[in-house]
């Protein structure tokens, strides 16, 4: 766009230049209405936050536990610990366990102390598993593990399947998102106010919580007279959705 000022005897020139200053300002004025919207719309935004929860059955059992040996030499106390472990190992191949896992392996000297004189006495081997199995199973497992060897047992907790979590988080996102619109409707409709876009969308999260553990310290387990009774529970995925919604 251009502006051309004529000289003319008649026409004063501060008079041309009011005018010329006006022509200026509502140009100004023409160019900004789609600045000022935007403006508008992130002026006249409501922000809300929706939680879903879903609450599954957990079938499956994360199972660790272990051999630990103890004698007078290193070599017979590592030998005796992989002569057990290998044994338990079977076993739990044989029952076609989940995610079986070694997950530690140590061997470590004994001390006594006498007349503040630190002295070895022999030598500590253990060797850890952990593994996935259905709860209802878990149980008898248990026991034929303690039987083939197994001296420990260092935790028990209580999981759903991956497939299961996975379709739950899925329903605890939606029931999040239907929760933040309906607290945006009820707000607005109140104002006598309507609701034009979503300007934003955050997703907070969607996961279970730590899986509860069956036992927590190390158990140290000698005769088993009876199946040991395992009874699984439920847990809860929760998810959470922000949304900015201008009206």
């Amino acid at each position: 766009m251009s502006i051309t000022v004529v000289s003319n005897s008649h026409f004063p020139t501060k008079k041309i230049g009011k005018i010329l200053s006006l022509s200026i300002f509502m140009c100004a004025i023409f160019m900004l209405p789609a600045s000022a919207q935007e403006k508008e719309k992130l002026w006249r935004t409501l922000t809300v936050t929706g939680r879903g929860v879903e609450t599954i059955s957990t079938t499956l059992s994360q199972v660790s536990l272990g051999v630990e040996i103890q004698g007078k030499t290193a070599e017979d106390v590592q030998k005796e610990a992989a002569r057990k472990s290998s044994a338990v190992v079977a076993l739990l191949k044989k029952r076609n366990v989940q995610k079986l896992t070694t997950t530690g392996i140590r061997l470590n000297p004994v001390y006594s102390y006498s007349n503040n004189v630190q002295r070895i006495t022999g030598y500590a081997a253990s060797n850890t598993v952990s593994f996935r199995m259905p709860t209802d199973k878990a149980g008898t497992l248990l026991d034929d593990a303690v039987k083939a060897g197994a001296t420990q047992i260092n935790g028990v907790s209580f999981i759903a399947s991956d497939e299961a979590i996975a379709s739950a988080q899925k329903q605890a996102l939606k029931k999040a998102t239907q929760d933040a619109q309906n607290q945006a409707e009820a707000v607005l409709s109140s104002l006598g106010l309507q609701q034009k876009e979503i300007v934003s969308i955050q997703i907070n999260g969607a996961t279970p919580p730590p899986p509860p553990m069956l036992y927590r310290a190390e158990a140290k387990l000698t005769t088993v007279n009876a199946s040991t009774p395992i009874v699984a529970g439920e847990e809860e995925v929760q998810a959470s959705v922000t949304l900015q919604i201008s009206y």
